[in-house]
């Protein structure tokens, strides 16, 4: 248990660390390419200094139409600022955009990743029970201190189950009807069994906890998988 349980803080750790180091690379990255980005775009008044330039090398324009000429080049230069003014808002507020999208993407990737992991472990090692007490007369089952109210049926299965796994034995399908029923097993059928183990998985609620409690071992049959030393029956 103390393994586990250091091995799920290291887990922790790691899992923080590169979470942190994703993210400061996203937004170094990222922050790279928006100076460079910036560094090359034109200065906003390149136009209007042309003008003034223009301006200043055809002062002896003195005509209506060639001073025309020049107020509406002034004007471009003007509006050009502008709109690239705008355009440099516009592609701050997408780089900020697309940052927080990335990092939002890192974080949710590699928490699918850790918890994908954290599955795969628990799926090998199966669920850590401390206690399992059945109550038959309330129809309660209770779990590491979470108690389940359960159907007659799926106390009976369950009970079952528990009594044979204090045996040490592996029940098939046919073998829980028989015990339920007090019918002979040659006169049970498989799929009655099978039935009544879905129905307490039903009953159980979470898929997770109820798919590992109750284990199907290919062409045996089925058992809890927990230490036969924690199950307790009142």
């Amino acid at each position: 248990m103390q393994a586990t349980t250091s091995s799920a803080t290291d887990t922790r750790r790691n899992t923080a660390r590169v979470i942190t180091g994703g993210v400061a690379a996203v937004v170094a990255i990222l922050l790279i390419a928006a100076v460079l980005l910036f560094m090359n775009l034109p200065d906003a008044n390149a136009f209007n200094d042309r003008v003034a330039e223009i301006f200043a090398a055809n002062d002896a324009l003195t005509a209506r139409t060639d001073i025309r000429l020049l107020e509406i080049l002034a004007q471009s230069g003007t509006a050009f600022s502008d709109v690239l003014s705008s355009y440099r808002m516009v592609i701050f507020v997408l780089l900020v955009f697309s940052t927080a999208l990335l990092v939002a993407s890192l974080v949710f990737l590699i928490t699918i990743i850790t918890l994908n992991r954290r599955m795969g472990e628990i799926e090998r090692q199966g669920i850590q029970v401390s206690s399992l007490t059945i109550s038959r007369e309330e129809n309660t089952v209770t779990l590491n201190g979470m108690e389940f109210k359960l159907t007659s049926a799926a106390i009976e299965t369950l009970a079952v189950l528990a009594e044979a796994r204090m045996d040490e034995d592996v029940l098939s399908g046919a073998e829980i009807e028989a015990v339920i029923s007090g019918r002979d097993a040659a006169d049970c059928d498989e799929a009655a069994g099978a039935t009544r183990i879905k129905r307490l998985r039903d009953s159980l609620g979470n898929q997770i906890v109820s798919e590992l409690l109750v284990k199907n071992i290919a062409r045996k049959g089925y058992m809890l998988a927990i230490d036969k030393n924690v199950i307790r029956m009142i």
